[in-house]
């Protein structure tokens, strides 16, 4: 064994001898050779300066030079600091352009009638307009107040299978030759089969210009959609307590890819009243986060492309949903539809809950429904005047066999149209790209140190090279191998094992 153990250490120092020595001899050179290394760098490196501090002879030369290069290397980090500061704040720049083109898409419009139901089907039935506003609380909030619980309950118990989505279709605003007197787009006749119907929190509404006709276009600026409509205030009526008091027809203007919102955008035509409405295109882009607060990659499920109304009205249906086991008809999705019973006793607080609670947010790139990438709007000037003079009144009245009164009181003229064919893109941008970044980095290394890509890899080279020669150094100065292989100097032998027993 003690054979052993010493040919084990012997053969573990020659082994460290030969390491060592291979190192001096070959990887590790002579201190004249390292000096004469550095000399050489710093002569011949592209950083700008340090081969004068090396090369001159004068002390006070050497000085100035030192501080010369020491300043200027202070100022590139300040500056690069700076600049990758200003790089993570994440700044952005609006550009607004205008771009003028020979025809330009026409948007969708749709119209609802501020009187919401037939007169005759609701005379016995003044609860229907309540149940609507409640039904339609999911686009529109709606507080309910405590007088009209128990008449809503009586009716709710006595009719467990009233539908309000049924009788509102049927006895809601209709669209027809006697409501629409004349239609004309762009000089070509229109219809009421042009139009599609949609649910909103005015009951039945007509959409034309929906997404599901081919896009309709114009080319000459002022003429566009003209409408004249007859509201019929003696067949269509509301309930004036729930705040409804208007007689007309209010309309939005929207993307045809997108579903019509009322909610604080839609525009107001009172009876007897003429509405010219210049309309203007204009498209927002908005950067992604962190730079902007959209996701791209955000998909709607019912909905073609994104928005934060669309997004909203799937946040909610989800909600809902999940909760009441039953999805509103008018909201998008797939399920059960829900009774009045449930859209009472469960869909309203879960309304109610959804605003409260901000189950739905919109806004920011941390909400359920951040901002689009990209939106399209339609900002509108409208003028009004009286509709028409005596002469119109006259033949309005010998053409529908109405008195002059009623042409006043009934009929609503709205012309839609185009400012001018252009179309106006707010484009948010990054101020400072990766390349610009880089740019910036490198026009400051070169400015002042006259550094650039090559005299990184220079750095670089020479950082590497005098860690090597440090790393191989303390390998060398590195004490002998510990001792623990050999079993004679670390352990009690056998016979020292039976000598220290004997002993005891």
């Amino acid at each position: 064994m003690d054979q052993l153990g010493r040919f084990t250490q012997s053969d573990a120092k020659g082994i460290l001898e030969k390491i060592r020595s291979y190192l001096i001899k070959k990887l590790l050179p002579h201190l004249e050779d390292r000096r004469k290394y550095h000399q050489e760098f710093a002569s011949s490196t592209s950083f700008h300066g340090v081969h004068n501090i090396v090369q001159t002879q004068s002390k006070t030369r050497k000085v100035l030079w030192l501080l010369v290069v020491v300043g200027c290397l202070a100022i590139v980090i300040w500056q690069i600091c700076s600049r990758f500061i200003y790089y993570f704040s994440w700044p952005t720049t609006t550009t607004v352009v205008v771009q003028y083109v020979e025809n330009v898409k026409f948007p969708a419009v749709t119209f609802c009638n501020l009187n919401r139901f037939q007169a005759h089907a609701v005379s016995n039935l003044k609860i229907i307009f309540l149940i609507w506003n409640i039904v339609s609380g999911v686009l529109q909030k709606f507080v309910m107040e405590d007088k009209y619980s128990q008449e809503l309950n009586d009716f709710l118990l006595g009719n467990k299978n009233f539908s309000i989505k049924e009788f509102t279709r049927k006895n809601g605003f209709y669209l027809n030759s006697s409501t629409l007197l004349e239609c004309e787009f762009f000089g070509k006749p229109c219809y009421p089969q042009d139009f599609e119907h949609v649910f909103t929190e005015y009951g039945n509404c007509f959409t034309f210009n929906h997404n599901d006709l081919p896009a309709r276009r114009v080319s000459l600026s002022g003429r566009g959609l003209h409408l004249l409509f007859d509201v019929q205030q003696e067949q269509f009526t509301d309930e004036p307590a729930l705040g409804y008091t208007d007689a007309g027809i209010t309309f939005v203007i929207h993307s045809p890819k997108e579903l019509p919102r009322f909610d604080g955008l839609g525009l107001l035509t009172p009876v007897g009243m003429h509405a010219q409405v210049a309309i203007r295109q204009l498209k927002s882009i908005i950067q992604e986060y962190p730079w902007g607060e959209c996701k791209p990659d955000i998909k709607l499920q019912y909905h073609k492309i994104y928005s934060t109304n669309g997004c909203l009205q799937e946040c909610k249906a989800q909600y809902i949903q999940d909760r009441c086991g039953c999805l509103p008809f008018i909201l998008p999705g797939n399920g059960t539809e829900c009774d009045l019973l449930k859209f009472y006793n469960c869909v309203y607080p879960a309304v109610y809950d959804i605003e409260i609670k901000g189950l739905c947010t919109v806004g920011t790139h941390n909400s359920t429904c951040p901002a689009p990438c990209e939106e399209t709007d339609y900002p509108t000037t409208v003028t009004y005047s009286h509709l028409g003079g005596e002469k119109a009144i006259k033949y309005f009245s010998a053409k529908l066999k109405k008195s002059p009164e009623y042409i006043r009181q009934n009929l609503v003229r709205i012309d839609i149209k185009y400012h001018d064919l252009s179309y106006k893109i707010t484009q948010q941008q990054k101020a400072l790209t990766i390349s610009e970044l880089l740019a910036d980095v490198g026009g400051q290394l070169g400015l002042f140190c006259g550094a650039s890509m090559i005299t990184i890899i220079e750095l670089l080279e020479y950082i590497f090279t005098n860690f090597c020669w440090m790393c191989i150094f303390l390998l060398l100065k590195a004490p002998e191998m510990p001792q623990w292989n050999n079993p004679s100097q670390n352990q009690p032998t056998h016979r020292e094992k039976e000598k220290g027993i004997q002993e005891c």
